[in-house]
């Protein structure tokens, strides 16, 4: 299972970074809600191989028969490496190449609650939420690396709960007359 949880995980976790860089450096020309639409469908697409690494872990390791729980298993694993590296390589990314990045993205956030319409009693009190978060994501690494963990995290199970039921085979019952395996089920 190492092999195989190891190399899916690498590969969509270099997939997912890649993607995540690229977007991360033009999210200001193409627009912030352009942006996320777009780290969101590449996380889609590079937690397509949890699938394949699932289906690798079935056919070379399980002899073509999987349990959910075995699936779910390897689904998380290859998960949980492909979220690491996305964490990893935020706080790279963040830290050394662009700190400013997030008060551009305060800087989005206001002027779009600005526009929403809502009173402004409310706007200044989620105004306020987001600085104290903001402050929260910048000065506590702990925070930072929860914040960007939670990230991919939603996408990546739901990716892996759908593979592991996609992918489940349990082996064929015996019949009881004949002791041969019934393929009616």
């Amino acid at each position: 299972m190492k092999k195989t949880v190891l190399t899916f995980g690498l590969i969509s976790g270099a997939v997912l970074c890649v993607l995540m860089t690229i977007n991360t450096v033009f999210a200001e020309k193409i627009g912030f809600d352009h942006a996320v639409v777009v780290g969101y469908t590449t996380m889609v697409l590079a937690f397509l191989l949890v699938f394949f690494g699932i289906r690798s872990y079935r056919e070379n390791v399980g002899g073509g028969q999987i349990s959910f729980g075995r699936a779910l298993a390897v689904g998380l694993l290859i998960m949980a490496i492909t979220c690491a590296c996305y964490v990893i390589v935020w706080e790279v990314i963040y830290f050394n190449f662009m700190p400013d990045f997030i008060d551009k993205y305060m800087v989005h956030a206001t002027e779009s609650l600005r526009a929403s319409g809502k009173p402004p009693e409310q706007i200044q009190r989620e105004i306020d939420e987001m600085n104290r978060m903001m402050s929260l994501y910048k000065n506590n690494i702990l925070v930072n690396i929860a914040f960007t963990l939670l990230e991919p995290l939603p996408v990546g199970l739901v990716m892996t709960l759908i593979s592991a039921l996609i992918l489940r085979r349990r082996e064929p019952k015996a019949s009881l007359a004949t002791g041969l395996p019934d393929l009616q089920n």
